[in-house]
């Protein structure tokens, strides 16, 4: 499907990995030209930036830590000087662990909150000033804003405050062309899948109404969706790509 994206500027936060990198590759299939970053040096950076060559997208990948308004500066002011105005930022950077409240230290609590929800804050205001007439913004939140989980407390937390967050930008940045939507992703086959065994998940797919637990990609195409023309009275919502869980 042609989502019209070719020759778009598309930032995505969190590039490297999972839902992330998926998203990168599905945008970068579309034409548009990527600027990603990631917050640590792994392998992953360099068959991601091996992977865009081989497609022949303009890319930039840099290092960024979004929790960090010098560093988000740096991103946003580098992607604009190679690329020109955007015309979607994907909030996708995240970070999770899982602590029962007792032992959930103020240092862990204010770590999530500043990468989930702070650094969209840091991302989304410094873009203001380059974004493009007709704007998108996507940011990655999670089913378990609506449905809470054990031992999660502040990932919970963080990913409802960024639907909060969608729908007040929707009004704020409306009136300027600019629409903000949300994806809340469900459980979804990333890394943070990988300590779960087959008894895990087979309890896990019993729970999804279609029986599986999502592909990246599936996120992705919904992302290429919200940010295309299709999708262009949709603003302040929070699309489910959770296969029903």
């Amino acid at each position: 499907m042609d989502y019209e994206l070719k020759g778009k500027h598309a930032i995505v936060t969190g590039g490297s990995r999972g839902i992330g990198r998926a998203t990168v590759l599905a945008l970068a299939q579309q034409g548009a030209m990527i600027s990603t970053c990631y917050v640590r040096d792994s392998d992953d950076v360099g068959t991601l930036a091996e992977e865009l060559e081989q497609m022949g997208s303009d890319k930039l990948i840099a290092r960024c830590d979004v929790t960090k308004t010098g560093e988000v500066d740096r991103l946003v002011e580098q992607a604009h000087r190679r690329f020109g105005p955007v015309d979607l930022l994907v909030n996708n950077a995240g970070v999770i662990s899982h602590l029962p409240l007792e032992k959930l230290g103020p240092e862990e609590w204010q770590r999530v909150l500043d990468t989930n929800l702070t650094g969209m804050y840091n991302t989304i205001r410094k873009s203001l000033s380059v974004f493009a007439p007709t704007a998108s913004v996507v940011n990655i939140t999670s089913a378990v804003a609506n449905h809470g989980m054990p031992a999660a407390s502040h990932y919970v937390a963080s990913k409802a405050a960024v639907m909060g967050l969608t729908r007040a930008l929707c009004k704020e940045l409306g009136p300027r062309g600019i629409r903000v939507n949300a994806i809340a992703s469900g459980l979804i086959d990333t890394d943070q899948m990988n300590a779960v065994n087959a008894e895990g998940r087979a309890r896990y797919n019993q729970m999804i109404s279609v029986g599986r637990i999502g592909r990246p990609e599936e996120v992705a195409q919904a992302v290429l969706f919200l940010a295309s023309g299709a999708a262009s009275y949709i603003t302040g919502a929070t699309l489910n790509v959770d296969g029903g869980i």
